[in-house]
């Protein structure tokens, strides 16, 4: 499907690109969270386009960028196309209508009810900003007015984020997977709930604004582990106790910290998190664990060479102790047995890595 380039659009819209230095201070009725990864920029630069200071809402931004990434780059390019105000995040940074708010680099984005908090904490599926740290804070502080859209993007970042929205009373948008440069993010979220919209990007201004002018939503009243999720998100670290509230323990250990982890399941999506704070979907904890298996074959295979090499040394250094050294000879085709599986079984491995590995993210 040829989509329109945003280049275009940047070019004809040019004129109306504008900074307002003085902001109303006014609080937004809708907050608009929207979490992409691998082909995000130029999914983001359609969708910005389209908003404009009409829509009685702020939006956020979760791109996932490396910890050295410069986030300001990412707004600085987005204010090309949008009349809206765009900046990086800041923290206790007031929300107000009509900004467009960007995570930090290596830093969590948390909304609160009027400001938005930055926050430290471990990783979630293997990122910080995580887009599920930021839907479930969005969803526990604005309940119904509460619209969640996830773009393209590889593996399921945003999944669990999106139950969250749902279980609150908020609105769940997704990016065609069939227009989607890749596809995995919102076919993770199709997967998990019913969606509310499933559409192209060309849509997607039209349909925010139609839900923010709606008839006012129910209010609904938040699940206490989502509330206990954001506080740890929030806090930085959380505790045994907290976990233990939250899901039953299981016999698996973060692959990050060695701690227990915990099995949290919500509606249909499982989740595993320790009382560190990491947290894994059961795709994420799988590549994890790969990834360690992976590493202590590595070990085990050069263990065994070296001693395979010592062997070999000892029977040219003794080839007149004929017994010894035929013992010698023994283990060291033993050893080469061992080691010619264990090449095999590793690259069966990093095979297996390699298939569900990111992409440019």
């Amino acid at each position: 499907m040829k989509k329109k380039d945003p280049l275009i659009r940047k070019k004809e819209n040019k004129h109306k690109y504008c900074f307002t230095l003085f902001m109303e201070e006014e609080t937004p009725k809708f907050v608009v969270v929207i979490g992409t990864s691998a082909g995000g920029f130029f999914a983001l630069a359609e969708l910005v386009s389209q908003l404009d200071d009409e829509m009685d809402a702020a939006f956020f931004v979760v791109m996932h960028l490396s910890k050295k990434g410069i986030g300001s780059y990412l707004v600085n390019q987005m204010q090309e196309y949008t009349p809206l105000f765009c900046q990086e995040a800041e923290d206790n940074m007031p929300i107000r209508k009509g900004n467009i708010y960007f995570s930090q680099p290596n830093k969590h984005l948390i909304i609160k009810d009027k400001i938005v908090k930055l926050g430290c904490g471990p990783a979630e599926n293997r990122w910080r900003p995580a887009i599920d740290v930021m839907f479930r804070s969005a969803a526990a502080a604005y309940d119904g007015h509460t619209i969640g859209i996830i773009l393209t993007g590889m593996l399921d970042d945003g999944a669990a984020g999106m139950v969250a929205i749902k279980r609150c009373g908020g609105t769940c948008i997704v990016q065609d997977p069939n227009e989607a440069e890749y596809p995995d993010m919102p076919l993770s979220v199709l997967e998990e709930i019913d969606v509310d919209y499933c559409i192209p990007l060309s849509k997607m201004g039209g349909t925010i604004l139609k839900i923010i002018t709606a008839k006012e939503p129910a209010k609904t009243k938040i699940p206490a582990d989502i509330i206990k999720e954001v506080k740890i998100s929030e806090e930085g670290i959380g505790s045994i106790d907290d976990l233990q509230a939250l899901g039953a323990c299981t016999y698996y250990c973060c692959p990050d910290c060695g701690g227990v982890l915990f099995e949290l399941k919500n509606d249909s999506h499982l989740r595993y998190r320790c009382h560190i704070g990491h947290t894994f979907s059961v795709n994420d904890l799988l590549s994890k664990q790969n990834k360690s298996i992976e590493s202590s074959m590595w070990v085990t295979l050069r263990a065994m060479e070296e001693r395979k090499k010592l062997l070999s040394q000892l029977i040219e250094n003794n080839h007149e102790l004929k017994k010894s050294g035929q013992d010698y000879h023994e283990k060291v085709e033993e050893l080469q047995h061992h080691v010619d599986t264990l090449k095999t079984v590793l690259l069966d491995v990093i095979n297996e890595e390699k298939a569900t590995e990111p992409v440019n993210k």
